[in-house]
């Protein structure tokens, strides 16, 4: 469709690039609903292999259409700690590959079948009244690929106008310089968050002979930049692996773009004449350009992403890692080479461990049962070091595990069991934390009657923990006895205090919305129970068993 009228040619202008962005989020949200499970499936199943990772990053993009969707789901895992820094910048990679599928697909529009694609939207209508789920999903997709070359034919009629295709290649014949074209590009795809988007309306300009092939190519150098703001937004509050794989991507897409108009600039006659007249459209020319580089550019950059993840690893400092150095007060590398020694300070470690750990149970427990927030900013950062201590304990007994005698690797062996037990202590007093945060939400509180029962059981879990301490540091074995029969009357408490607490609902004498989590707060302290008592026995037994 040829449009002589001015005015019409640019409320199609407008209405074209609507439409094509609005069918752009429609057929990516589609592909996303449709394939999200099968996603995240196959992101869990990433290996260290770099050219596995590209691969899944290329193919995910090329079904799902957007780069950034891909990009934002990466940074999700690495936050998750599912995925490795190394997999997720190399998924990223593969991304920046995939989505130049899109714009082979926009430049079938300069073939004059972008009007019949147009009608795939009304099949994909149809489709999006069904009440199925994937039938609604595949619509939505048939919609947005329909509305996408409904949207790219009405911005071909606004640049078929004589003044606007006049007034555009006046624009860019006096705007030619490559940085500054570059730069167009990196605003405009920040702007729409979509490189596809800039990308399929440059093609569109290209065919319609609206701006020179020279300029459209710095233009889809740009989009590729620019797309790294959703990346970066996203990593924002993220964990500081998350910062760094937006940084990186960052660094590659410029330098990459850089290096690329520095080869093109010199030569940017030969190569635009190449690319437009080889593919039987400019339009189809400057995709196959965009998927030449990526190809190129973005295979090469695989084997500096290790140099710059070291890069990161100094410009995005971990300050909580950096604070947390301070937490270890008595392992240190080098009395690996004495290991008994060594073993005397790791258990010492472990006894600091187990002091954080049963500090935030006394935290967590008034929290809870008391209401008393004293404490409480405290726990989270707590059960956060605990954790940090746990990880390099483990990592020193396994460095040391192939040091010492076979009698101290008994010892070492139950060290594992003891740190695990000490971390699960951990993650009860953190329970209790955030048991008592929706406890408040909700307005409730356990009655009197109840908290004066259950003093009890934390009384006697205080008195358990003061005997371990005697026996895991002072090998205390005439101790275990009294250990063992706390720890019968831990479980012989649990059953009268739940038996009681169903007494006091049927006598309606306490509030029913508790219920659950009174039976929760009463198991959870004697597992505690459990795990004080599988320290104390691990002098005796590397599993901590009892028998």
């Amino acid at each position: 469709m040829v449009v002589k009228d001015l005015a019409t040619a640019i409320i199609f202008l407008f209405l074209g690039v609507t439409v094509f962005i609005v069918g752009m989020n429609l057929m990516s949200g589609g592909l996303k609903k449709a394939t999200g499970k099968s996603l995240k499936k196959i992101f869990k199943k990433t290996q260290n292999s770099p050219f596995a990772c590209l691969g899944i990053g290329s193919g995910v993009t090329a079904l799902i259409q957007s780069s950034a969707a891909t990009c934002v789901l990466t940074v999700g895992f690495i936050n998750a700690g599912v995925m490795t820094l190394y997999q997720g910048v190399n998924i990223m990679l593969g991304s920046f590959i995939g989505t130049t599928v899109t714009g082979i697909l926009v430049s079938l529009s300069s073939f004059n079948i972008g009007l019949y694609l147009a009608l795939i939207a009304f099949v994909g209508i149809v489709m999006m009244f069904f009440k199925k789920e994937k039938v609604k999903n595949l619509g939505e997709v048939l919609t947005g690929f329909g509305l996408v070359f409904l949207g790219l034919d009405l911005l071909k009629s606004a640049f078929s106008q004589a003044d606007i295709n006049s007034a555009t290649q006046q624009l860019f014949s006096s705007v030619s310089f490559p940085l500054l074209l570059l730069l167009i590009g990196i605003v405009l795809t920040a702007l729409v968050q979509s490189s596809s988007a800039v990308t399929g309306i440059a093609i569109v300009m290209v065919s319609s002979g609206a701006i020179p092939f020279s300029s459209a190519i710095y233009i889809a150098l740009g989009a590729t930049i620019g797309t790294c703001i959703t990346t970066l937004i996203a990593t924002i509050g993220g964990t500081v692996n998350a910062k760094r794989s937006g940084f990186i991507s960052l660094v590659i897409k410029v330098v990459a773009a850089l290096i690329a108009i520095a080869i093109i600039w010199p030569l940017s006659t030969p190569i635009s004449n190449f690319f437009s007249s080889s593919f039987g459209s400019s339009g189809l020319g400057l995709a196959m350009f965009t998927l030449l580089y990526s190809v190129v550019f973005f295979i090469a950059s695989m084997p500096l992403v290790k140099p710059l993840i070291k890069i990161s690893e100094r410009v995005i400092k971990d300050k909580d890692l950096e604070n947390k150095k301070n937490l270890l007060l008595y392992i240190d590398d080098r009395l690996l080479n004495t290991p008994d020694i060594a073993v005397m300070q790791v258990k010492n470690e472990i006894l600091h461990m187990y002091n954080l750990a049963m500090l935030n149970f006394r935290y967590g427990y008034e929290c809870l049962v008391k209401g008393d927030k004293t404490n409480s900013g405290s726990i989270a950062d707590t059960e956060s070091n605990i954790d940090y201590i746990n990880s390099k304990i483990t990592e020193y007994l396994i460095s040391l595990s192939n040091k010492v005698s076979e009698e101290d690797s008994k010892v070492v062996g139950s060290y594992f069991h003891v740190i695990n037990d000490i971390e699960r202590i951990g993650d009860h007093a953190y329970n209790f934390y955030e048991n008592s945060k929706k406890l408040e939400e909700s307005d409730l509180k356990f009655s009197n009657v109840a908290i004066k029962e259950i003093d009890v059981f934390f009384d006697l879990i205080m008195d358990m923990s003061d005997l371990t301490t005697d026996i895991f540091k002072n090998e205390e074995y005439q101790k275990l006895d009294k250990l063992h029969e706390l720890e019968n009357r831990s479980d012989v408490l649990a059953k009268e205090l739940s038996d009681n607490h169903y007494k006091r609902m049927t006598a309606n004498e306490c509030n029913g919305a508790l219920s659950d989590d009174f039976a929760t707060l009463i198991s959870e302290l004697e597992r505690v129970a459990d795990h004080l008592t599988n320290i104390g026995y691990s002098v005796i037994n590397p599993t901590g068993d009892e028998e």
